[in-house]
């Protein structure tokens, strides 16, 4: 504005926008619009500072709202964390789809992708890679279950070839090992197949950003970490801090001891599990016969949960029930990272609805691991399912 120019007549301000939420309690008296441009310091019931920042030379009066400045250290915070929020893309085999979308819906940064499941006449995999241009330069995760023999050959090969479409990363999430109970050689020409298969995992193809991530839960024998060759880098994860958060949910958790199977299991898992009471049981021998008794811990009273990586047939679960039962348990309720339960085992567990702990469980709780199983005891008491989801979604971020 020049000197020779009169200065503009005093105008009304419009109310502030409605999207703001907060009621104006205290501004900047408003002296003279002698200049033209000005700014007004509002404080808000929040004790937040805005800036008003207004351009009187033109009508009508044009107002622009400046949220006060973050701090720097706040904004590199928040700023770190959406750069550092990695996308990926989720191929995953036909069981494991209910499995992949509940991981999707964890986090806008998983994208779905699809495979093509395919047979030749001979019985043979016909596969495709939906897109296989559109994951180039980008990190890409496979979701997989080796529930049988006859479907690893399949997948393997998936495994194999998407790390050579020019991935950034690939990561093979193998929530359960299977393999992993037969570990040890105990006569000369048992075959350890736990160490056969990872080799075979461990001849994955390199992708372009370094080795390929494998995440597996509660796999059997920590000692089978070694088994993996140069070109994987195993990361074992727990179903253990989802059990932990269940058990705070129950309406008796200030009485829950946790018993473990054998001494494995408490070699396993007590250190997760330490600040609860603990029992051990142990197999020992009587004539032909071996059974379970307690070795340490005191059930009288308590609600007892038996925790161990797997079950199968559930007969070590059910000799340990009877055991924690006649020693005064008042609930027994099993956790296994992997209800694997071939021929329907799973029917062998009835529910106890109250007062018979050494006939039913109050709760057994799996995982999603082994995803034929979650089908067939949906609805079914005393079975819970808590979902991997987080934590694979969280681990596909590392």
């Amino acid at each position: 504005m020049s000197a020779t120019t009169p200065p503009s007549p005093p105008q009304r301000l419009p109310a502030l926008p409605s999207h703001s939420s907060n009621k104006l309690r205290n501004s900047t008296p408003i002296r003279s619009f002698n200049r033209k441009d000005f700014s007004i310091r509002c404080e808000f019931e929040n004790s937040q500072r805005w800036t008003v920042g207004c351009v009187s030379g033109t009508d009508p009066i044009h107002i622009i709202l400046k949220p006060p400045s973050i701090p720097m250290a706040s904004a590199a915070v928040l700023g770190s964390s959406r750069k550092n929020s990695k996308r990926v893309c989720l191929f995953y085999c036909n069981e494991m789809k209910d499995l992949a979308e509940r991981i999707a819906s964890q986090s806008d940064a998983i994208e779905l992708r699809n495979i093509t499941w395919r047979t030749f006449e001979d019985g043979f995999p016909n596969l495709f890679i939906s897109n296989a241009h559109g994951i180039r330069g980008q990190h890409v995760a496979f979701l997989a279950s080796f529930s049988s023999p006859g479907v690893i050959f399949e997948q393997l090969s998936v495994i194999y070839a998407l790390p050579k479409l020019f991935v950034s990363s690939f990561t093979l999430v193998l929530p359960f090992f299977p393999t992993g109970t037969s570990e040890r050689m105990e006569d000369e020409g048992d075959v350890a197949t736990a160490f056969t298969l990872a080799r075979i995992l461990s001849n994955t193809p390199v992708p372009r950003g370094g080795p390929t991530s494998l995440v597996i839960f509660d796999i059997h024998a920590l000692q089978e970490r070694f088994y993996f060759g140069d070109n994987i880098l195993p990361c074992f994860e727990s179903g253990i801090p989802l059990l932990l958060n269940r058990l705070q949910q129950l309406p008796d958790s200030d009485n829950i001891s946790i018993a473990f199977p054998d001494d494995g299991a408490w070699k396993r898992f007590h250190k997760q599990l330490q600040h609860f009471p603990m029992i051990v049981c142990a197999k020992v021998r009587e004539g032909d016969q071996r059974i379970v008794r307690i070795k340490e811990g005191n059930p009288a009273g308590r609600h007892v949960v038996i925790v161990d990586d797997l079950v199968q047939s559930g007969g070590t679960l059910t000799e340990c029930q009877k055991v924690l039962a006649k020693h005064g348990a008042q609930k027994i309720s099993a956790y296994v990272t992997h209800g694997i339960f071939p021929n329907r085992s799973w029917q062998r567990f009835s529910h106890d609805k109250g007062g018979s702990p050494e006939n039913g469980m109050t709760y057994f709780w799996i995982t999603d691991s082994c995803p034929q199983t979650v089908k067939e005891v949906k609805d079914k008491k005393p079975f819970e399912v808590l979902s991997l989801a987080a934590p694979i979604a969280a681990a596909l971020q590392i």
